[in-house]
């Protein structure tokens, strides 16, 4: 759920915007880091929520500062320039160790909202059934990205969607119809930092140890793989595609031992591992993508779901009879001439 939050906000950018990031990763570990140090020790100490809400403002605010590039710069070069955040940010990770923690990281303090913690310390059950820390980032997770999905379909629908649309389009047409380029390029940037913070925030809380190396490049392609995979633009295929790529190694791990050449875990057996044979595995979904539909998994979907309904829709087909042939039932019997 973490990783589909992150999807959506970087599918609004570059998938709705039209804007390439490779650098949702320096923003996820903005999220991230500033929840570890605002709730922890040594930092403010801050109540855990309040700590939250921050730490996605925060990271809203770094893109804020780096909206000015992205108003101005464009296409690869954007691209280019977001990745010079990821090596940036990995760099002040590992050596800010008052904040960060250096190369080790720091542990997470648990959330607590109303006195109701997030972590096992306390007991709950519910309808004889346990409720551990794991049970409890569950259904905040899934809370928190229902909030994200009706929060970008309604981005999507209003009026910021249809010119974020008409800037991915054409930007000359767009300034034409009266849309400020810049001004809602810089939006769409901030937008999308903001929830990668909240991504951020999601991945600490389940890790419980943030480490500087978590949030480097890789994590980057990852996200720009989920969006590609699941369809540019849309709030529904950037979901599917980050179920698919974090759901992808966790299954491979799960079933390594019945998988030819793949190597259980704690083993040497078999060509490869299971993380590596999972991105192996997608990258390979990735070029199938680009090649078949280019509109991902959602518009694979959306073009099934209307050909099945044009089946089901369409009107029984015509009797192929010659026309110039009536039914046997109409055909009078000639009488004898007389």
């Amino acid at each position: 759920m973490a990783a589909a939050v992150g999807a959506v906000g970087l599918g609004l950018l570059t998938g709705t915007a039209g804007q390439l990031s490779l650098g949702h990763a320096f923003f996820l570990a903005v999220g991230a880091y500033g929840y570890v140090w605002l709730a922890g020790e040594p930092g403010p100490g801050l109540p855990t929520a309040v700590a939250a809400v921050l730490a996605v403002l925060l990271a809203g605010a770094a893109g804020g500062l780096f909206s000015p590039v992205a108003g101005r710069v464009r296409g690869i070069y954007l691209g280019v320039a977001t990745l010079a955040l990821v090596f940036l940010g990995h760099h002040v990770l590992l050596t800010a160790d008052s904040v960060t923690g250096g190369f080790n990281g720091r542990s997470v303090p648990p959330l607590e909202v109303g006195g109701f913690s997030f972590s096992s310390d306390s007991d709950l059950t519910l309808l004889g059934v346990p409720f551990g820390a794991e049970e409890r980032l569950w259904y905040l997770g899934l809370a928190l990205f229902a909030v994200t999905w009706f929060t970008a379909c309604g981005l999507l629908r209003g009026r910021p969607g249809r010119a974020l649309v008409a800037l991915r389009d054409s930007e000359t047409a767009a300034a034409v119809m009266g849309v400020d380029v810049s001004r809602y390029r810089s939006a769409a940037f901030v937008v999308s930092s903001m929830y990668a913070g909240l991504a951020g925030v999601m991945l600490a809380l389940a890790f419980r140890r943030v480490v500087p190396d978590y949030f480097g490049l890789v994590l980057s392609v990852d996200y720009l793989a989920m969006i590609v995979i699941g369809g540019l633009g849309s709030v529904a295929g950037a979901t599917a595609g980050a179920v698919f790529v974090t759901a992808l190694p966790l299954l491979m791990t799960r079933y390594a031992d019945q998988l030819p050449l793949v190597a259980a875990p704690g083993t040497t057996d078999g060509a490869v591992g299971p993380t590596e044979a999972a991105r192996y595995l997608y990258g390979a979904a990735i070029v199938l993508t680009l090649l078949f539909a280019p509109d991902g998994l959602h518009g694979l979907v959306r073009r099934l779901r209307a050909r099945l309904r044009h089946r089901l829709t369409a009107p029984p087909p015509a009797d192929t009879a010659s026309p110039s042939q009536p039914p046997t039932s109409a055909v009078r019997a000639k009488e004898p001439t007389p």
